[in-house]
């Protein structure tokens, strides 16, 4: 047998590969294109050689990203021979309105898609294989979803920062129906889903589209409602549209993780406008504390770019100053990465070199470890409900409602039973590190409630 690209394994069924980078909208977009396949009757595969369709999920938020994704298309069309029928698809945020260029770059492509644009895939697919796909995006919820799974619930962005592609990719802000995804959270739970994230690139500004008006507090609540749901979260947040509503809803509603997402992207007021945030360092730490005081026992996880173009030594330790300030228990730190296309990209010049960004980022995450490190040990000794949600590495895992990562050990001689995925169980911490907590079963299964315990 062959390796690599050119490895082909035929099955009775037609096949499909779909492969995903970016972010955790990009997982759903993939997620739910692999139901439409299978309601079309083809069989996943596990290797994108063998696959009779192949499609590549991509992003371009970063230059990384993108450099990754070309590169597998680059190495895909070296392994395609002209009488090769596999029908290869590129979908996501590196398709824009002008296809030219891509085109004319990987002409053995056959289907270009942008975000969401399920359709054109699943029809070429069709007429190719001689199936009629009418109907099958109808239902395109995984047939065997994880435990903790997404709901994209408004799509696009309004914002336009400066450093950012996405509104040039996915467009405006658009929200689906209330009724829509109240009906697909209660048929994910009805497939054994327990912990649901709903999701857009800004996901606070959820419902201003929409007549009669609705917001995302409006949404949690009704999302609250839905027999079975164990946990409910929601992402990515931005601090200009973080409502006192939305934080009432966080605190107040029993299925609603303690937990909030807040990118401050940079610390200094001149980087921030030249970004075009919409606020200030101020205003910032300001909803932060206002976010603490309505919900006192919140995990706080934040986004930072370094290197922003005209970024000083001295404006970049003022990002530092909020990372002490607030003390987040997550950071998710990127280089500014050059998006031809956007503001920056026109009107401002990509200064900062490449190793003093790398030497930032650096400095974010060494600090950052430590933060974690001591944040975590903090909860050793304590007792929380981790939520099962399978097995990792060999070993049994599940997270707390502040999204901590636990690794369960069950001792041999136990008499209760080892959990399942789906279940929640009441655990001591008995170790910790930057990133993750190990626990021993300490009770029996338990109901999920709120903890009154800070969620880490």
């Amino acid at each position: 047998m062959e390796s690599g690209f050119s490895r082909r394994i035929k099955s009775k069924l037609p096949t499909y590969h779909v492969w995903t980078v970016g972010c955790q909208m990009n997982v759903s977009d993939s997620e739910r294109l692999s139901s439409g396949f299978k309601n079309m009757g083809f069989e996943q595969t596990e290797h994108l050689a063998d696959a009779d369709v192949v499609v590549l999920n991509t992003c371009v938020v970063r230059q990384s990203a993108e450099d990754t994704a070309t590169g597998l298309i680059g190495r895909l069309g070296k392994n395609i021979k002209g009488n090769d029928d596999r029908i290869v698809a590129v979908m996501g945020c590196m398709v824009g309105p002008d296809q030219t260029d891509l085109r004319r770059r990987f002409p053995y492509v056959d289907i270009w898609a942008r975000p969401q644009e399920f359709w054109p895939i699943l029809e070429t697919v069709g007429i190719r294989h001689g199936i009629n796909p009418e109907g099958c995006l109808a239902e395109t919820i995984p047939e065997n979803p994880n435990v903790a799974s997404y709901i994209p619930i408004v799509h696009g962005c309004d914002k336009f920062c400066t450093f950012c592609i996405i509104p040039y990719r996915r467009g405006r802000e658009s929200s689906r129906l209330a009724s829509d995804i109240v009906q697909e959270a209660q048929m994910m739970v009805d497939r054994g889903v327990k912990d649901i994230t709903l999701l857009g690139q800004n996901v606070d500004s959820y419902g201003h589209d929409l007549r009669p008006r609705i917001d995302l507090a409006d949404l949690l609540e009704q999302v609250n409602k839905v027999q079975g749901l164990e946990r409910l979260r929601f992402l990515t947040s931005h601090p200009n549209d973080m409502s006192v509503r939305i934080l009432e809803a966080v605190r107040d509603l029993p299925k609603v993780c303690e937990m909030i997402n807040l990118p401050f992207q940079a610390g200094d007021d001149i980087i921030l406008s030249n970004m075009r945030r919409g606020y200030t360092r101020g205003q910032f730490l300001e909803k932060i504390a206002q976010v603490k005081q309505v919900i006192p026992a919140v995990t706080l996880t934040t986004d930072l770019i370094v290197g922003f173009c005209g970024e000083t030594d001295k404006q970049f330790e003022k990002s530092m100053d909020v990372l002490r300030e607030v003390e987040f228990s997550k950071v998710h730190t990127s280089e500014y990465s050059y998006r031809a296309g956007t503001y920056a990209s026109r009107l401002m010049k990509d200064d900062v070199p490449r190793l003093v960004k790398k030497q930032r980022k650096l400095i974010v995450d060494t600090f950052q470890n430590k933060i974690q490190a001591s944040k975590n040990l903090t909860l050793v000794g304590n007792r929380y409900e981790i939520l099962i949600e399978g097995y990792k590495r060999g070993r049994l895992f599940g997270r707390t409602r502040g999204d901590k990562l636990v690794y369960l050990n069950v001792p041999k001689s136990t008499r209760i039973s080892i959990p399942l995925p789906g279940q929640i169980v009441s655990v001591e911490i008995t170790k910790s590190t930057s990133w993750s907590l190990e626990a021993y079963l300490s009770s029996t299964l338990m109901t999920s409630k709120k903890e009154k315990v800070p969620v880490g």
